[in-house]
């Protein structure tokens, strides 16, 4: 596969306001290529700092050190299991103790990652691991009965049963029992020739791998579209793309963060690109501790975590922060180590922040990437004292280009248009689909992220909404993204999701979904809020309360299945 063009940096690039924006001691370019591979960031941190802790998951810690033995002992394995470079080896398991070490054995092996979400249905499983021609997949033991459903239609060499207590030494064993009997949270499976991550470790007791020669070309992850709007495609990221935004965070951070041993929650799933690259990588960059949170869904248990183990650093989406500001128990967590709260994902909105605010003393630092991008593009200044309802500023080495999706020249200041990219992070490609690739980048080698966005004076960005998601009422642009912002603010809302839904008298109607905080709000009291504060053709014609609204594995609101939900309901909505 063909890598697009990219012109050298800063050649026909526009002028950067954004460069006067930055911290003290952020340089406006970084070397890519200064740390080296993946593989050589996580060596020289467990050189550096052999004894820090490293990761905590069920109250377990383990050290930078024993990580890389585990890590080593799962690229050995690999190796014997005839995975080599370029190979790709697939994990599909949520935030344990294992994946770290799978991770990185992975890629010291010289494979690529293929990061899958365990809660695929049987389809969507076996369409990724065919698509990305994965020969080996590690599985936690609760969605292993996934991988038999698809074992007649893929062909894999190997499938390596994870367990929640791996790693965890005897605590393990508790924390097995409990997933297996008290919370029956294993279904049967029959995978013969399978084996236990345990014994595939035992088998390769001392055995150190051989070096696979890895360079900052090869490619690190398939990093799979979360396919919000369409159908997931595999972004194609080397290891110098995924380093290259390593190094992008990890300069950006330091003037504020500088070189202390933070503690970093890591709730959103490390095989969704924020969490691998913010949370995972730049831990591990920065010598830091990640505080794994298996299932954030269960948050009583998550808030328990939190009150049990003094943190610096937390990331999530939206979605997230607005569930963990009204969880029962939240007031009593201790947040006066908190440093860093940044947000990514979707757009996080204004009364979620003023709530998380109010709740911890620390605005949410909001920040703005995809898969296709390693992911970070832009992000605000860590020292903001309050939420900035911006994207914030691109990165070191990084170039952005609002233009008109339809010419391609590039909007007037000030003006909506598409937002365009390129930077070192900016993937080669779409695995095996050029025709995707081709469609996905300007002649000048910018990436079209499919994202309308506004350049304000000052540099920084803003993401009004996704293209696809536009609503057209009597010829107006309406973007969800607004009228949600609106709607959540309104007293006794606790999530909304707008979308537009076909209208014979306006082309399209704004159609917001509800989940009420407050039993008692009413779509009359909904609508008076949204008239003082959205021009008319703005307020939502159609509100439904829902108790939940669909979302993807990291807490995205999926609009996409309330409109083939309506679609599926009516026949003039299908048209």
């Amino acid at each position: 596969m063909s890598a697009p063009v990219s012109p050298r940096p800063g050649e026909g690039a526009p002028p950067k306001p954004w460069l006067a924006a930055y911290p003290e001691g952020v340089p406006a370019m970084i070397d890519p290529d200064s740390a080296g591979t993946l593989v050589d960031i996580f060596d020289a941190t467990v050189r550096r700092w052999p004894e820090r802790p490293a990761l905590e998951s069920f109250g377990t810690r383990i050290t930078y050190e024993a990580l890389a033995r585990h890590a080593g002992a799962v690229a050995a394995w690999l190796q014997s299991a005839g995975i080599g470079k370029g190979d790709r080896v697939a994990i599909m398991l949520p935030n344990v103790m294992a994946y770290p070490a799978i991770l990185f054995g992975a890629l010291i092996a010289g494979a690529t990652v293929v990061n899958v979400n365990p809660l695929y249905t049987p389809r969507e499983l076996a369409l990724q691991l065919k698509d990305s021609g994965a020969r080996i997949v590690f599985v936690l033991e609760n969605f292993a009965h996934t991988v038999e459903a698809v074992t007649g239609e893929v062909s894999l060499d190997r499938v390596v049963v994870v367990t929640p207590g791996d790693l965890l030494g005897l605590k393990g064993a508790i924390v097995n029992l409990v997933s297996r009997y008290v919370k029956k949270a294993v279904p049967a499976y029959n995978l013969p020739g399978s084996v236990r991550f345990r014994e595939a470790l035992a088998a390769v007791k001392a055995t150190p791998p051989r070096p696979a020669g890895v360079t900052l070309d090869d490619i690190a992850f398939l990093q799979y579209t979360g396919g919000t709007t369409g159908i997931s495609k595999g972004a194609t990221l080397t290891h110098r793309n995924v380093a290259a935004n390593v190094i992008q965070c990890d300069t950006w951070m330091k003037p504020t963060l500088g070189d202390a041993q933070h503690v970093m929650v890591t709730a959103l799933p490390l095989y969704h690109i924020f969490a691998l690259t913010a949370c995972c990588m730049v831990m591990v960059r920065k010598g830091g501790c990640q505080l794994l949170i298996a299932n954030p869904r269960d948050l009583p248990g998550f808030v328990k975590t939190l009150k049990s183990r003094p943190f610096t650093c937390l990331s999530g989406v939206n979605t997230l922060y607005s569930a963990l500001s009204r969880a029962p128990g939240i007031t009593e967590v201790d947040f006066s180590k908190l440093v860093l709260c940044v947000s990514g994902g979707m757009a996080t909105q204004g009364a979620v922040a003023d709530r998380w605010k109010a709740l911890t003393g620390r605005p949410i630092v909001e920040g703005y990437g995809l898969s296709e991008t390693s992911p970070v593009i832009t992000v605000n200044r860590l020292d903001i004292d309050s939420f900035t309802g911006t994207i914030g500023y691109p990165m070191p080495s990084t170039e952005v280009s609002v233009r008109d999706p339809e010419t391609g020249t590039e909007v007037q200041a000030g003006s909506p248009g598409e937002l365009c990219v390129r930077g070192p992070q900016v993937m080669r490609g779409y695995w095996n689909r050029p025709d995707e690739t081709a469609k996905a980048m300007t002649p000048d080698g910018y990436f079209r992220t499919g994202d309308v966005a506004l350049l304000l004076p000052d540099g920084s960005l803003k993401i009004i909404d996704r293209m696809k998601d536009m609503i057209l009422v009597s010829g107006f642009n309406v973007y969800p993204n607004e009228v949600e912002e609106v709607v959540a603010s309104c007293p006794g809302v606790a999530e909304v999701a707008v979308i537009g839904l076909p209208n014979d008298a306006t082309g399209e109607q704004v159609t917001a979904y509800v989940v009420r905080a407050e039993p008692g709000l009413t779509e009359a009291e909904i609508r008076t809020w949204c008239r003082e504060r959205l021009t008319s053709y703005k307020v939502p014609r159609h509100i439904e309360f829902r108790d939940s609204l669909p979302k993807t594995n990291v807490g995205k609101v999926l609009r996409r299945a309330l409109k083939e939900e309506a679609a599926s309901l009516s026949p003039r909505a299908a048209a």
